[in-house]
């Protein structure tokens, strides 16, 4: 069984009605970690001090209130969207928090003086977080969408998916008028017509003893009602709370490891290993804190670098062993006690006949449930034996409660006494068939309790020669692109926070962001030696083809090959305004450090960025742009970017881009997935080139990636 990475309908419902008790609490800060595409709110409550929820859209589709511990270290540097988020929302109150429909979607409106926001996070298909204002407009969000059906870019008015189906609120004719328009079984039809899913749909199935492949056209009116029932009762569930969350265990090999998390316990999954919470909360925490574990526990499973805890694992699998005894034994006794309850009504038929027979007589002469329970309650007075063993009468279930020789017996009253006891018949038969799935599973277990121990014999006689020898390979044939899993290896430069790029020859070359940095690098970092590029065009970055580091001592004797000052001028023009305004080449000067001053001539104001040249300037004329991101492996793992002549050698792989149609939050999403797309190891491109990373080397203005 694949473990669980995306919330259902059913899901969200619930955590809706839990995350709706913490109202009130106010945002302290917000964190976005674009590897994981996961925002962190941190915030404050009145009953509960300190809170972290978290909105994952990426390879995990959840959300929930975090454990401290379960919280990711807060990133160095916050994204343009956290800076957004924190802008509209530091001190505001969670007012609302809400499910749109029965769909996949969670609202968070937070309230501030005269402002508000709505977060809607979409925890469907590739995910998305829109931040939408007081009239619903989009503010920002993490994934640009464009469909015929709909679209949430920012300044739009945000669009939501056409509403499904909301099974939870309909009435029993519309309820059953949508199951007999399908052509398909019952179980087909719950999951997509009425929008429960795969899995819901086979628990509302199994609890109403409704076949799962049974055509509509065969299923009668008393399985419509079983169903309905359920339905109308998970409904109730939701909308009250009653909640009872388990986190789900499967035996995989020599792994334990989670493979759902519900808010209910499931008949479906009654033969698994499962851990009770006290909060459906609490459940998802634990759960996606370590499914990521459990999943690289099991993927690495046999690696052999260390030795394993055969004895932790021995012992593990001897209480799975108590547990599925235990769940036997609960088997047989649920089993055995619905086939007592059958026999009983047999043994006492004429009694149980006597008091179906009433309650639909009176119900056949339109008297209300109050009025029988009312006219027994007095016939038990008068000490009448069939008044006396009712205990309960549930209208609304159409159900009454028997007491027969000790035994609560529950009965469907449009039924006789022989089909509710084949009722109960049919219920034991289904616990027997559970009873011989865990008998089936426990042979597993014990098969895997001695693989344990024989491994851990064959672990304390065999050599352990090879251990290192993945670490010790020559790693100059490597294939990184097909590599499953890629170690992340990364040192931080002084220069990074500029625009930067290493030419074909090795020399740093380094541009300024803004005036502010163009201002520094020409004071701090312009040294002798050095080259100073620059565009007619305004607004181009101050350019500097550095001849040594920060720390060695300036030389102007060192030659600086030509391609190298050709690499510079072409990252000079392509991260200027020529970029921007959708120019393909423009004319590139380049000048000695010395030529280069911030006093300009008498009579003359020079803007903050801005610098007066002294002497002949060496043009490179109609220098085209260029520009290529691409990802590095080594000797370290980082995106790179700059002309495609410098970058190409040095990625293992990269993308050429040219002006064009796509803002810059949107192209680097496009070469991100691109990356994914390139790369078996998809986790490592999250890490070392997320959206945010990529657009740092695009330049201003619209891009598009060259064919």
């Amino acid at each position: 069984m694949d473990e669980k990475r995306e919330l259902t309908s059913v899901d969200i419902a619930a955590l809706a009605g839990e995350l709706g008790q913490y109202r009130g609490a106010h945002v302290d800060k917000v964190y976005l970690y674009p590897e994981e595409e996961l925002l962190r709110f941190r915030m404050s409550d009145y009953d509960r001090g300190r809170t972290e929820l978290l909105i994952e859209v990426g390879e995990n589709k959840r959300a929930h209130v975090a454990d401290k511990e379960n919280v990711p270290q807060a990133p160095e540097r916050p994204p343009n969207f956290a800076m957004m988020l924190r802008n509209r929302l530091s001190g505001a109150t969670l007012e609302a928090v809400e499910q749109f429909e029965f769909d996949r979607i969670l609202k968070l409106r937070f309230e501030r003086e005269a402002d508000s926001t709505t977060v809607v996070a979409e925890l469907f298909g590739d995910g998305n977080v829109a931040v939408l204002d007081e009239n619903d407009d989009v503010v920002d969000c993490l994934e640009t969408v464009r469909l015929k059906s709909r679209t949430v870019v920012p300044g739009s008015h945000y669009e939501y998916p056409s509403a499904r189906f909301n099974p939870l609120t309909v009435d029993y004719e519309t309820f059953t008028d949508r199951m007999r328009q399908s052509d398909s079984d019952v179980v087909r039809t719950l999951a997509t017509q009425l929008n429960f899913g795969g899995l819901y749909g086979e628990e509302l199935c199994t609890r109403a003893g409704v076949p799962y492949n049974q055509d509509i056209d065969g299923t009668d009116e008393s399985e419509f009602e079983a169903l309905y029932r359920e339905i109308e009762s998970l409904s109730r569930r939701l909308g009250e709370g009653d909640l009872d969350a388990r986190v789900y265990y499967e035996s995989d090999g020599d792994e334990r490891v989670r493979v759902d998390v519900t808010p209910f316990p499931l008949e479906e999954y009654a033969d698994r290993e499962s851990e009770v919470f006290e909060t459906f909360n609490e459940a998802l925490d634990d759960y996606f804190a370590n499914v990521n574990a459990d999943h690289d526990d099991r993927g690495e499973s046999g690696s052999g670098r260390q030795r394993p805890d055969f004895e932790s694992e021995i012992e593990k699998q001897k209480r799975i062993i108590q547990q599925q005894q235990q769940a036997i034994e609960d088997f047989e006794q649920e089993a055995e006690a619905e086939r007592e309850k059958a026999e009983l009504l047999y043994a006492n038929y004429d009694l149980v006949d006597e008091v179906l027979s009433t309650i639909r007589g009176a119900r056949e002469e339109d008297r209300s449930w109050e009025d029988i329970e009312a006219t027994l309650a007095a016939g038990a007075e008068q000490g009448i034996d069939a008044a006396e063993a009712v205990i309960d009468i549930d209208g609304s279930e159409g159900t009454v409660t028997v007491n027969v020789d000790g035994t609560r017996i529950t009965l469907e009253v449009s039924e006789g006494v022989e089909k509710n006891a084949d009722r109960l018949y049919t219920e034991a038969k289904r616990i027997e068939e559970k009873k011989e799935g865990a008998k089936a599973a426990i042979e597993d277990t014990r098969d895997r309790l001695e693989e344990v121990k024989a491994e851990r014999e064959a672990w304390e006689t065999a050599d352990d020669e090879d251990a290192d020898e993945e670490d010790e390979k020559d790693e100059q044939d490597v294939d990184w692109l097909a590599r499953s899993s890629i170690p992340i290896r990364q040192t931080e430069q002084w220069y990074e926070r500029f625009r930067w790029f290493h030419t074909s020859d090795d020399f740093l070359v380094i541009g300024g962001r803004n005036a502010d940095q163009n201002e520094e690098l020409v004071k701090k970092y312009l040294d002798r030696g050095d080259l100073f590029f620059h565009t007619q065009a305004h607004g181009a970055p101050a350019t500097i083809l550095k001849a040594t580091g920060p720390s060695e001592s300036p030389d102007e004797d060192i030659e600086i090959p030509e391609t190298s000052r050709e690499e510079a001028a072409q990252f000079a023009v392509s991260y200027s305004t020529v970029w921007k305004d959708g120019k393909y080449a423009a004319d590139v000067y380049v000048v000695e450090h010395d030529q280069v001053t911030k006093t300009p001539e008498s009579g003359e104001y020079l803007e903050k960025g801005s610098f007066a040249i002294r002497g002949d300037r060496t043009y490179y004329e109609d220098t085209p742009v260029g520009v290529a991101v691409g990802i590095t492996c080594e000797p370290e793992t980082r995106v790179i970017g700059g002309p495609p002549s410098a970058i190409d050698p040095r990625a293992e792989t990269s993308i050429e881009v040219e002006p064009g149609q796509y803002a810059q939050n949107d192209i680097a999403k496009r070469l991100y997935r691109e990356f994914k797309e390139r790369f078996a190891d998809e986790t490592f491109v999250r890490k070392v080139a997320s959206p945010d990373l990529i657009q740092e080397f695009l330049p201003p203005g619209g891009s598009r990636m060259v064919e």
